[in-house]
Formats: structure tokens, sequence, C-alpha cells
């Protein structure tokens, strides 16, 4: 049996235990074991994998257990080191790595954009978005979707957060879509569908993340962003605008230039801070990490001094909640060095790579199954730890052929961005759904159209790279 036959075995084996709702850590187990059988003896790969088992603790037999993914990857590292190191100096390895692995000035942005989110989150600013969205959109067959969609992108960009967008922008029109004659799946369908477009459009913190682990450029890295992010906002309004015509969804009618003018300049004060960040940027006034800080510090004027919507009184709780998601990306990322520095040490990216070259020597058919296999890890994994294990595998392989690093992070951002609203673990969808008060498997067939015209867009990406490097190139950020 060929390498390809092979390879496609193992893949076919694991999906097929999935679909028939074997545990993720079984399924690979019994996968890996039929696949060795079909080259070796059964007995011969139920030994081997046994050792294997034994000589380094599996970090996806730990997320089983319930471990946390933290813990997980830095104690499944420690151990693949201790059996080629002693445990002593594997733990001091990895205590090491995990120092070293947020000592970094660019890594101070990920606090920051983590508590504007949640100032935004807080702040009222959601409504004056939605009010802007309408008054622009709103005349288009389906005007409450393609409403939706541009408040998922314009909150989406401005807190960083796909669940905040989905939860703030679908909790206030998915009600009045039903009212208007709008069916509910579909309405919410269209707001799970567009969430994601803030894990795309800077400000975003794992657009900060992923340059620090890739060595490239912070500031190419977030202008890479918005063409993606646009793209996948346009995708989703050309479904939605099928689905209207179809539909004989109603429009909203003419608004009067009183209206217009009364909703823009309420909004103006909330969509001056990407004009704040990236003009403050590319002009030099401040870098990209302390942009961050920036943009703290306005999001809080906005939402105490212009909008009145946040009490001094409220901050205390608001810091906690923001310094409880930063411990836990920041553990993240402290682990996810260690596995980095294992994963080098052992070889396996280049292992990997030489792997996927065995398959095909064209890069254009690697590059479609590094996008195949990230949709599928975007499926049972939520985007930061994704990108913190995958980044040191594919990044070598993608480099080899050419692929601009800042290219490769904003298609795989991409991908796992979709992951965030596929089950079974898509934290957009499962928002999505309870905003909509709907269960998850009534959302499945509502939501595929979206999801084709979203790989659509990612193929463009992925194959194009002048969509994700038209903006860092023009201001001179590669």
């Amino acid at each position: 049996m060929g390498t390809f036959q092979v390879g496609l075995l193992l893949i076919g084996t694991f999906a097929l235990l999935l679909a028939l709702s074997v545990p993720v850590s079984v399924s690979i187990i019994i996968s890996s074991v039929v696949t060795m059988a079909s080259t070796l003896s059964l007995d011969l790969g139920t030994f081997v994998a046994s050792q294997r088992m034994v000589g380094g603790v599996d970090s996806f037999s730990l997320l089983a257990l319930s471990v946390p993914v933290s813990v997980s990857i830095i104690i499944s590292s420690v151990v693949t080191m201790a059996s080629t190191l002693s445990l002593d100096l594997g733990t001091f390895v990895a205590s090491q790595r995990m120092v070293g692995g947020v000592d970094s000035f660019s890594l101070l942005a990920v606090p920051f954009y983590i508590l504007c989110g949640v100032l935004m989150n807080t702040g009222g600013i959601a409504q004056k978005l939605i009010d802007f969205a309408k008054i622009l959109v709103g005349r288009i067959p389906g005007g409450l979707a393609h409403t939706n969609i541009l408040g998922n992108t314009l909150f989406g960009s401005l807190s960083g957060s796909s669940v905040a967008a989905s939860v703030a922008i679908g909790g206030v029109l998915i009600p009045m879509e039903e009212k208007e004659g709008y069916d509910k799946k579909f309405a919410a369908a269209v707001n799970i569908a567009s969430a994601p477009t803030g894990l795309i459009i800077p400000p975003s913190g794992i657009l900060i993340i992923y340059p620090v682990l890739a060595g490239c450029s912070v500031v190419g890295m977030i202008m890479s962003g918005y063409i993606p992010g646009l793209m996948w906002a346009l995708a989703c309004m050309v479904v939605a605008y099928v689905i209207a015509k179809k539909n004989h969804y109603p429009t909203a009618g003419k608004v009067p230039a009183s209206v217009f003018f009364k909703y823009f300049v309420d909004a103006i004060p909330s969509l001056l801070l990407i004009v704040i960040i990236v003009g403050g940027v590319m002009s030099g006034i401040f870098t990209a990490t302390e942009s961050a800080a920036v943009a703290v510090a306005y999001t809080l004027f906005l939402s105490i001094v212009v909008y009145r919507s946040i009490k001094i009184k409220d901050l205390p709780k608001i810091l906690l909640d923001a310094c409880e998601t930063t411990a836990v990306i920041m553990f993240l990322i402290a682990g996810s060095n260690v596995m980095s520095f294992v994963m080098s040490f052992t070889g396996l990216p280049s292992a990997i790579g030489n792997a996927l070259i065995s398959v095909s020597s064209n890069k254009y058919v690697i590059l479609l199954i590094i996008n195949l296999v990230l949709l599928v890890v975007g499926c049972f994994m939520d985007i930061t730890p994704a990108v913190l294990i995958f980044t040191p595998i594919f990044l070598p392989v993608v480099q080899s052929f050419g692929m601009d690093p800042i290219h490769f992070g904003i298609m795989m951002v991409m991908n796992l961005g979709i992951g965030n609203i596929t089950p079974p673990v898509g934290s957009s969808l499962f928002s999505g759904c309870s905003v909509a008060d709907m269960d998850m498997e009534d959302m499945i067939k509502p939501i595929l159209p979206f999801y084709a015209a979203i790989f659509v867009a990612l193929m463009l990406v992925a194959y194009v790279p002048w969509f994700s490097m038209a903006l860092p190139t023009l201001f001179g950020a590669v």
C-alpha cells in the first residue's frame, strides 16, 4: 500500500469513528493502530501504539480527561522531554521556555485588547453601530440581515471577539428580524456566520499572538486582516441577499436625511477608534503594541464620558473579567512555547513537512491539504491554542515553497475562524444558538450556504496572496 493510500486510510478511519460518536482520543488510537496494521501486523501495530502511549503522554488523551489545554500541553511536553533527557532537566527547560514564551513586548498588547473588548461589550456601543449599519444597508433586500452582518463586522472589529459580536448584535436584531417576518433559523444563521469577522479585522488579539510566534511584522499582520475580513462579510451578504430575494423578505423604508445624520453622528465616536489605531500606527505616532493601550483609553473615555454607559463602580468587575481572560491566554502561550521547543527538538515539523511532500510535490495540493487539516482542527479546538500548536508545524512547510508568514497567518486565522461557527465546539455557534433560543441541530442546514460562500472566500485568500499582502505592502509593513 502506497504512502498516499495509507494516509487516506488513517484520515478515513478517524473520520468514520468520529461520525460514530467515538471519543476523539480513542478514535486517534484506533485509527493509528488500523493504519499501522495495514503495513505491519496487527500485533506489531498494537505493540508500537502501546509503547508510544507509555513513552509520551498524549496531549489529546489528557484533553479527553478534561485536563485544561494549557496544562495538557505542558505535561505532555515535559514527559516527552523526560523520555530522552532526565525529568529534572526536562522540567527545568520547560520552566525556562514558559518564562521566555511570555517575555515579549508585543504580547503586552494582548491584555489591553482583551480589556478593550470587555469595555466595548458593556459600554453600550453595539446599539450605536446597529443604528448606523441599518441606515447604510437597510434598503437592500433582506435589510435587517445585512444590518446584522455589517453590525457584527463593525462591532467585532472594535471588540476583537466573535462571541461578543454574536451576542451583542444578534441579541438585538434576531427578535427584530423575527417580528418583520424573517425565518428565525435564517436570522440566527446570518448572525452566527458573520460573527467571526471580528477575529480577522483588527484590533484582534490573535493577530498579535501569531506574529510573535512566526517572527513576522506585527503591523503587517494587523494590516493583512482588513481585506479578508471584508471578503468574509461580503460572502455572507451575497448569501443573505439571494435567500432574502427568494423569500421576499422586507426592506427598510427611505431614511430621512435628519435621521441619517443623527445615527451617523452617534456612530462617529465609536468608528473613530479604527481610524485612531490604524492612523496612529501607520503614521508612527505609536507602535502596534502601544495602540492597544490607546484603544483602552479611548474606549474608556467613550463609555464613561460620551455614552455614560459605564460607571466608575463598574470598573473593578470589568478589570477582573479582563484579568481572568488574560491569565488563561498568557498561560496558554507559555505552555505552547514549551511544545514548540519539544516539536523542534524532536524534528516533528520537518517530519510532517516531508510527509506532506511525499503525498505531492505540488505546492497548491499541499496548501489544500493544510487548509483541510486546519478546518478539521478548528472544529475541535479553539482558535488560540490551535494557532499556538500548529503554527510551528505548518509554517516551515509553507515557507519552504515561498509563502509569506503573514499570508499564511491570515489564511490560518480564517480557517480556524470557520471552526468557530462549526460543531462540536464552535463558541460563536453556541452563543448564537443561545441568543436565538435554538438547538444547535436546527442550525446546521440553514448555515450550510454560508459555509460554502465563506469557503470560497478562504480559497481566494489562500491562493491569491494579493488579498492578504496588498495593504501590508502598500504601507511598507513587510
